[in-house]
């Protein structure tokens, strides 16, 4: 008996320790290794080439883009993902910008691809660079390089509103300070072969991806001004401590729908590419649907009908999607339109079902109720318009104030896990 007993209380001693391992390794906090996540990013698609315009000699495309994450190792992607030729790039830099198109020489990159200068992109793909070290402050502005030799171009990968300066000039200038002053160089407000920017980071960081059409791409903010409301979104989680490592990602395309082509692909054909693929996202906003419906509806010429509950579903496909990944989603309502030129009550009536759905559904993580931000309050509520202040005179689009007013107004709550 005190043989078994000696047994029992040897067990219960082993029990009691093999608990007590299981509760501290419970209670320890996982290793945050480093990894990847986006500090900049654009959703690329297809510009016709037929003039030739482009290709038809050797030119250098320098193209400035406005990050949100710092850090101290990046990796530029390139993209010919709306190509239907391969494209060779022959060489590509990467420098801090000091204005007008000029770059800070010491912090000048060549970047290599596999080890090797250039690289030729098959059609619909797109190519990594190698990591390279950089210290990138945060909301920084950088500058990629690429010389582009001549070869066939029928499409072009690009993105058509980029609402930054970039310049184009004929012949190699990978390596030269400036460019704006260079023989026969033009300026665009356009990105080209550009996807995104990475850094890589240590600790709980991610990125946001910001996916929509021309109101989240910025149409009608300020040229070089950074001006739109994710830009705004990202200034301010980088000011402060709890959000600070919180990238956000742009993807808005001006015309974009949920459900069918137009310019660029549907949000549902995109998705993968412009959202699931970007590296650390945590979350996504999605503010999109008006094109749709004003299509849809047009008062001139409707075409590709579409029902509140066709566009409920499409976006409830997105969130689904995103969930598998462990993206936490937000659904963004849709601003005012009374007044535009493709506003009718029968779209009205759409509007604002699929804003009451998007205010109610279990289906996203939560809302931000942009459309309250932006709204006159003067204006009759069934068929609501954008407050004079927030507008510039097309009763679409917001001004600089509207899309900071939007930017100003989304609790970063939502990105705490605190929400």
């Amino acid at each position: 008996m005190m043989i078994a007993g000696s047994i029992q209380r040897s067990l219960l001693v082993c029990v009691c320790a093999v608990l007590g391992l299981a509760g501290t390794a419970s209670a320890a906090k996982p290793k945050l290794e480093d990894h990847w996540v986006g500090t900049w990013a654009t959703s690329p698609y297809q510009m016709d080439n037929a003039a030739g315009t482009m290709g038809g000699a050797d030119m250098t495309i320098r193209e400035i883009v406005h990050v949100s994450l710092g850090g101290p190792l990046l990796r530029v992607e390139l993209t010919n993902e709306h190509g239907v030729e391969p494209l060779t790039i022959g060489g590509a830099h990467v420098a801090l910008t000091t204005g007008r198109g000029d770059v800070s020489l010491v912090t000048s990159n060549a970047l290599t691809f596999g080890g090797k200068d250039g690289i030729t992109i098959p059609a619909g793909a797109t190519a990594m660079s190698d990591p390279f070290a950089l210290t990138l402050p945060p909301l920084s502005d950088l500058a990629v390089t690429l010389f582009v030799p001549a070869q066939p171009m029928t499409k072009v990968t690009f993105h058509g509103s980029a609402f930054q300066t970039n310049y184009l000039a004929p012949g190699n200038l990978l390596s030269g300070r400036t460019i704006s002053s260079a023989d026969g160089v033009k300026t665009s407000t356009s990105w080209f072969f550009l996807k995104g920017v990475d850094v890589k980071t240590t600790g709980d960081t991610g990125a946001i991806v910001t996916l929509g059409d021309s109101i989240t791409d910025g149409a009608q903010s300020t040229v070089d001004a950074n001006a739109t409301w994710p830009d705004e979104l990202a200034r301010r989680l980088q000011g402060d401590k709890k959000t600070k490592g919180l990238g956000v990602l742009n993807e808005g395309i001006g015309g974009n729908r949920l459900l069918h082509d137009n310019a660029g692909p549907s949000a549902l054909r995109r998705f993968d590419m412009d959202v699931l693929s970007r590296p650390g996202v945590k979350y996504l906003v999605v503010l999109e649907g008006i094109n749709d419906i004003g299509h849809a509806y047009d008062p001139v010429k409707a075409y590709d009908v579409v029902t509140a509950d066709d566009i409920i579903q499409a976006l409830a496909q997105l969130a689904e999607r995103a969930h598998v990944m462990g993206i936490k989603v937000y659904g963004a309502t849709l601003t005012p339109y009374g007044g535009a030129k493709y506003a009718s009550p029968a779209g009205e009536a759409v509007r604002q079902a699929y804003n009451n759905w998007i205010r109610t559904t279990k289906a996203l993580d939560g809302f931000i109720d942009f459309e309250k931000v932006v709204m006159d309050p003067a204006s009759p509520a069934t068929f609501p318009a954008f407050s004079p202040a927030f507008n510039k005179a097309d009763h679409l689009h917001p001004n600089d104030a509207g899309y900071k007013a939007m930017g100003d107004a989304i609790d970063l709550k939502l990105f705490t896990g605190k929400n």
